[in-house]
């Protein structure tokens, strides 16, 4: 860990220790928000933010939160930034708001952010930490934004709201129901696994 560069620092979120497509972290959100390209790229800033936000308070005040309290203190400072990232989206989106529905306010409980305070941010200097955070998170987003992109497009011929498939193109309505959420979400994991097996061998 202490070995990465600042740049492998950033970059294992994207790919090495991308936390949906390799950690399998966070799966309810990403199953749930994604039918809409919109609501991906909303749901992964937001949790983009909470994340860099929280690890930098985490880093800062790692000597000093005790060792008995420290999930809960972790709990607190995740709590404040989603009640920030919450209020910020019912104020100057609230048609994003409402369709993300309760699935903001349970970014106080994804798994992603409470694990990178506990295994990095909590053991490492600020520097390290925003740059492991904001590697996530970047990760976190683009495999969101990939995901509902194609959900989206097969399901409803948009992209972002706007109409882009060809006027006989037939919508695959499976793909914006649940079922098609495990399998996109499914085909993604086995591409980025036989990727990873393709670059070892």
């Amino acid at each position: 860990m202490k070995n990465k560069t600042a740049i492998q620092e950033f970059i294992k979120g994207l790919w090495e220790e991308n936390p949906v497509l390799v950690s399998l972290l966070g799966l309810c959100p990403v199953l749930a928000v994604t039918v809409s390209a919109e609501n991906g790229m909303a749901m992964g800033l937001a949790t983009t933010f909470v994340l860099v936000s929280s690890s930098f308070l985490v880093s800062m005040f790692r000597k000093v939160i005790p060792n008995q309290v420290r999930i809960a203190s972790y709990i607190v400072i995740i709590a404040t930034f989603v009640t920030i990232a919450d209020r910020f989206l019912a104020a100057f989106t609230p048609d994003i708001s409402k369709s993300l529905g309760p699935f903001i306010p349970l970014i106080i409980v994804n798994c992603i952010i409470l694990g990178r305070q506990e295994a990095f941010a909590s053991k490492n200097n600020i520097g390290r930490s925003l740059l492991d955070a904001l590697g996530m998170g970047v990760g976190f987003t683009l495999t969101l934004l990939v995901l509902s992109s194609i959900r989206e497009i097969s399901g409803s011929g948009t992209w972002f709201g706007i109409e882009i498939m060809w006027p006989s193109f037939s919508p695959w309505q499976v793909m914006i129901l649940p079922p098609g959420a495990f399998l996109a979400l499914g085909c993604m994991i086995a591409g980025a696994n036989w990727i990873n097996r393709r670059r070892k061998s």
